[in-house]
């Protein structure tokens, strides 16, 4: 068997993550280009790939421009660049992996999920949590139909304080206007996962939050621009930057802020890059955390609460049935299952998977595409079953902003 071939568009985090399951699965993948605009992170990817010096390129557009080299295309640009490169791979019949969300406009993401229907090509929206043993074995539960018909769901998305601080403050999704809405680049993934989980189409939409603590009002007396500019509450700030990267752990998030991952290295990165800032005095604008409600076809109802004020680093999940309750919770990976009149289940999971990031969502993702293209059909996450999450996303973000209950718009 022949391995898929795949070009990685962006060489960030996530690209590099994807990417790497041809490290681990060469007999399945394998990367034979990539374009990234900064030099180091170019470097280390097609390095670590061994790809030709003529298959490094620092633009999506100028891969693109070269007639077709691969089966597929991994596009994991920022938010604002996914549409032009996306609607580009498909117009020269690439298949494509998309990292969430489609794009930031409601617009392109509808034209996205027209064009890869006219394309008839594979395209799966990096929706990760279906592809987790947690999330498959509540869906599986659900649809054996152990709790009977889902009338309500609840889900607790907690960032957590440090990487609230390291992405959505300090990082590159601090910013709606440059990058998208938090709940869009953060939480689309939850709006997915409760409309897989109840199987049936959102209706309405409302939605309450704001940018509440991470601003300058909020700065401690004699904050400097940066933590290392002797900051006089470094003993007490949970957001003093080497609290959080100067570990003297070297993997995510600290390989974030440079490809120099030695101590000097990544010092040098706190003096002079974005993630030595003062949480208190970047040019963020993002929500901190914000409540979704949705009421779907039928007449079931969902919450959902995104918090970035929490230790906690993980998503807690109750599923309330006709029949039953489920409760978990992704962090512990604990499944309780209470039939109504019968004692109470804990439900191991389907399986562990391979080890990777999103609770092993990150390789099922990359194993579900690879064997869509081989053997044809349609990715869990298509770009079909990816859009309503999506319009669930503007909607609330329009619904947010003007206080007022949005009907979905299919």
């Amino acid at each position: 068997m022949e391995p898929i071939t795949a070009v990685v568009l962006g060489a960030g985090s996530r690209g590099e993550i994807y990417a790497g399951y041809a490290l681990r699965h060469p007999e399945e993948l394998k990367i034979v280009a990539v374009a990234e605009p900064r030099p180091d992170r170019l470097k280390q990817l097609a390095d670590a790939h061994g790809i030709a010096p003529e298959n490094r390129f620092s633009s999506w557009e100028d891969l693109l421009a070269r007639p077709k080299m691969a089966d597929a295309a991994f596009i994991c640009t920022l938010d604002d660049m996914h549409a032009a490169p996306a609607l580009k791979a498909l117009e020269k019949g690439y298949h494509i992996l998309l990292e969430k969300p489609m794009s930031n406009t409601e617009e392109e993401c509808r034209a996205i999920e027209a064009a890869a229907r006219k394309a008839d090509r594979v395209m799966a929206v990096c929706h990760v949590l279906r592809y987790t043993p947690f999330y498959r074995t509540i869906k599986a539960l659900v649809d054996a139909g152990e709790i009977g018909e889902v009338c309500a769901a609840a889900q607790i998305e907690n960032v957590g304080y440090w990487h609230q601080a390291h992405s959505f403050v300090r990082g590159n999704w601090r910013s709606s206007r440059e990058t998208s809405p938090m709940l869009l680049q953060k939480s689309c993934h939850d709006m997915d996962i409760l409309l897989w989980l109840v199987g049936k189409d959102c209706r309405r939409v409302s939605s309450f939050g704001s940018l509440r603590h991470f601003s300058a009002d909020n700065a401690p007396a004699g904050a400097p621009e940066r933590c290392l500019d002797g900051c006089p509450h470094s003993e007490t700030c949970p957001y003093y930057a080497p609290k959080i990267y100067l570990t003297g752990k070297t993997d995510w998030p600290v390989d974030v802020l440079t490809t120099d991952l030695t101590e000097s290295g990544i010092r040098r990165a706190l003096e002079e890059g974005p993630y030595g800032r003062c949480v208190y005095r970047c040019d963020n604008d993002v929500v901190d955390r914000q409540v979704v409600n949705l009421e779907f076809e039928g007449g079931a109802v969902a919450s959902f609460v995104m918090t970035a004020f929490t230790a906690d680093f993980s998503r807690q999940l109750k599923l309330l049935g006709t029949a039953g309750q489920i409760q978990a919770d992704m962090g512990t990976k604990e499944i309780i299952l209470h039939r109504f009149g019968e004692e109470v289940r804990q439900i191991p999971l389907l399986d562990d998977g391979e080890k990777s990031g999103h609770g092993g969502g990150d390789y099922g993702l990359v194993r579900d595409f690879l064997t869509v293209v081989r053997e044809g059909g349609e990715s869990r996450s298509s770009a079909r079953a990816s859009l309503q999450s999506h319009l669930i996303c503007f909607a609330a973000e329009r619904a947010r902003l003007s206080h007022t209950v949005e009907e979905l718009r299919l």
